[in-house]
């Protein structure tokens, strides 16, 4: 019963959260200068306000948005005006595999990287071992993924030639990609597991262990494993919506046809529909993976269900 509740009280915060993402972007958008038959100078005004009134723009505004929430609940996400006779569910049908595979890859590159590095640190706490992965992590921190991406394109793509610099089809420049993700996180995620498991190996179970002659590697990873991991599980929403919105800036250097150029573009273009979807898409997908650490963490730690 504990559990049902718990997780139908997570589920209505998601829904909520969901709800006023959808609100705040419309209206944002719809207040932002400009609009997305302003730079059609050759068209007559005439014109213009006919396309207005095709699109329902010469509408109230809050009748605008109750009929977009209608179209939204059906899954209709309106057509596109930057991208003449596709609706915003194609383009984002076709882009959006792109930014999650992406996003997906680095975040596996960042899990492999960073927990065994953070495990290892803690296991030989304050040695060369220690100090040399933890200095790696902080220059991982420290280098954003606008400086780590033209650093990786320019020497092993223009210099050494082993990966395209650019493309996603037939191209390696994914590869670039998802490594310039994964680097960066890898860095928070080695530094969260060092402190974690830190903590995990000083508790008394542990202490126990090893005055019954358990093995270290033993203790490392049945004993302190699941708890010190715990913090890490909690980090993959926020690690996920960080490798969504980082993949923008990777997309824009190596030429990736990610979701990313879109929104960058339907926001420069006053692509209402293609905001909205674009920002929706998103919020679900981050909400969702949200939902599924809740869920997680629940399980390596019942003990949060009563804080949560």
């Amino acid at each position: 019963m504990d559990t049902a509740r718990f997780l139908l009280s997570r589920l209505a915060q998601s829904l909520f959260a969901l709800f006023c993402i959808v609100t705040i972007t419309f209206f944002l958008a719809r207040l932002a200068p400009g609009g997305p038959f302003l730079d059609e100078k050759a068209v007559p005004e005439h014109l213009v306000e006919q396309m207005k009134r095709n699109y329902g723009f010469d509408q109230p505004l809050p009748r605008q948005y109750l009929l977009y929430l209608g179209r939204l609940v059906r899954g209709d996400l309106g057509p596109s005006l930057g991208n003449k006779g596709f609706s915003v569910n194609e383009v984002i049908a076709e882009s959006f595999p792109v930014s999650l595979a992406l996003g997906l890859c680095g975040l596996v590159l960042a899990l492999v990287l960073g927990i065994p590095a953070g495990v290892f640190a803690a296991a030989r706490r304050n040695t060369r071992v220690d100090y040399a992965l933890m200095g790696f992590a902080m220059v991982g921190i420290c280098l954003p993924t606008f400086v780590i991406a033209p650093l990786l394109g320019e020497f092993f793509a223009l210099r050494l030639g082993w990966f395209d610099v650019a493309l996603w089809e037939g191209s390696t420049a994914w590869i670039l990609g998802a490594v310039t993700l994964g680097l960066y996180y890898s860095a928070y995620i080695a530094r969260l597991t060092r402190g974690s498991m830190l903590d995990v190996l000083s508790q008394d179970f542990v202490r126990t262990a090893k005055a019954k002659g358990a093995r270290p590697l033993r203790i490392l990873f049945v004993h302190a494993f699941r708890g010190g991991v715990a913090p890490v599980v909690a980090f993959l929403g926020p690690a996920l919506a960080g490798l969504i919105g980082g993949s923008f800036v990777v997309e824009s250097v190596f030429g990736l046809p990610g979701l990313g150029q879109h929104f960058i573009k339907a926001a420069s273009n006053r692509d209402y529909w293609l905001i909205n979807g674009t920002v929706t898409v998103f919020a679900v997908l981050i909400l969702a993976m949200n939902f599924l650490v809740d869920v997680l963490q629940a399980w390596l730690d019942p003990r949060s269900r009563a804080a949560k």
